[in-house]
């Protein structure tokens, strides 16, 4: 899926009006049978439990938002286990195709080869990409003296790809004025595993700076130099402990860490520190594909004022059939909590954007149609 202004022909859902009432979501939430819950609305204390075992695994971004989700729904529904391991997108969908778990937690839609082949566990229906959560991805630093730091996207493209290497390069200091920038090497820090954080910020780096970072988006890092680490906690705990070093990652990360992060310069030619209110507006280009399957594209070169430009939206795989009826029967009571209401609002002070609206209503009519 190729990044900027091209959109799919399957893209008929316009997000822009949507984000505007991003924490209103729809109550209009359909539930089937004694698996879901009444209504999007509905508090966790009346949710309509569903029992059994099931397990997931995959995006690191929506770790901390399964973590709750799972503390949540489980407090509630004693008859219900359920696991969620954070390993990266990759392995997660890795992990779906090859049986292993449930549903998967990926920050990238399924595309070829993986499609085609999740299709397969899914006998008589197919695998979908469910949107759940959003949010900003923020670039952590981990430099002595600066507590503000200001970068367009042709400067972070250029510090990834190894362009400029010291803190204090002239390009730098032209759009820091009156920072006090050491000539300290910069350490760039990136996912050492298949990680749809790297594939979402990759897609802005060259979505936003092409002639800067010509390589193409991917999960897995493809730009020379710099140093791995596994997963968005890596990442966070090598930048903590590497002084000059840059990473991204997702902002509860940021906030746990207590670690600064970057103003990024977005297409309207402002300086937007991360939020999941920016990265909201940031988000309001964006289309959602028509049908079951929710894909989103971004279009990184749209000018909405106040808007931060680095986001991802973060999906669950699961299949529209094709399950062990006693565990489909969880996976859809789990998901309509996520997605209701409750779920998302339970997420906000956790560096998670709400579904929009009118996005929310059509992920939970999908949900409603899951066995």
């Amino acid at each position: 899926m190729k990044v900027g202004k091209r959109q799919s022909a399957a893209a008929g859902i316009a997000v822009a009006a949507l984000l505007g009432v991003a924490a209103c979501g729809s109550d209009n939430n359909s539930g089937g049978g004694g698996s879901t819950p009444s209504a999007a609305g509905t508090s966790a204390a009346t949710i309509s439990c569903a029992t059994g075992s099931i397990s997931g695994s995959g995006s690191s971004a929506q770790k901390n938002a399964m973590d709750q989700w799972v503390k949540d729904y489980t407090a509630k529904c004693s008859g219900a286990q359920i696991q969620y391991a954070s390993v990266g997108s990759g392995a997660g969908r890795t992990a779906f195709i090859a049986k292993q778990v449930d549903f998967a937690g990926s920050d990238s839609a399924l595309a070829e080869p993986q499609a085609t082949d999740a299709n397969k566990v899914c006998t008589g229906g197919a695998a979908i990409d469910i949107p759940t959560v959003a949010g900003p991805i923020t670039l952590i630093y981990n430099l002595s003296g600066v507590s503000t730091l200001k970068l367009s996207p042709s400067l972070v493209a250029k510090i990834f790809s190894g362009a400029i290497t010291k803190w204090d390069d002239p390009a730098i200091k032209a759009e820091n004025s009156g920072a006090s920038l050491p000539s300290t090497p910069i350490q760039t820090i990136h996912r050492s595993d298949s990680s749809g954080t790297t594939d979402n910020f990759s897609k802005f780096l060259h979505g936003a700076a092409p002639a800067d970072y010509p390589t193409d988006h991917s999960s897995d890092w493809k730009a020379p130099g710099g140093q791995g680490a596994k997963g968005s906690d890596g990442i966070t705990s090598v930048v903590k402990s590497t002084a000059g070093a840059i990473g991204y990652v997702e902002q509860s990360y940021a906030d746990n860490a207590g670690l600064p992060t970057a103003e990024i310069k977005n297409a309207n030619g402002e300086y937007v520190k991360a939020s999941t209110d920016a990265a909201s507006k940031g988000l309001s280009t964006a289309t959602v594909a028509d049908g079951n399957d929710l894909k989103v594209t971004f279009d990184y070169t749209s000018k909405v004022a106040g808007a931060y430009p680095i986001y991802l939206i973060s999906y669950e795989i699961v299949c529209t059939a094709g399950q062990d009826p006693a565990k489909a029967g969880l996976v859809k009571s789990f998901l309509t909590y996520a997605t209701s209401d409750a779920g998302q609002s339970s997420i906000t002070d956790l560096g998670y954007s709400p579904l929009p609206s009118s996005l929310a209503t059509k992920v939970r009519g999908v949900i409603a149609t899951l066995p």
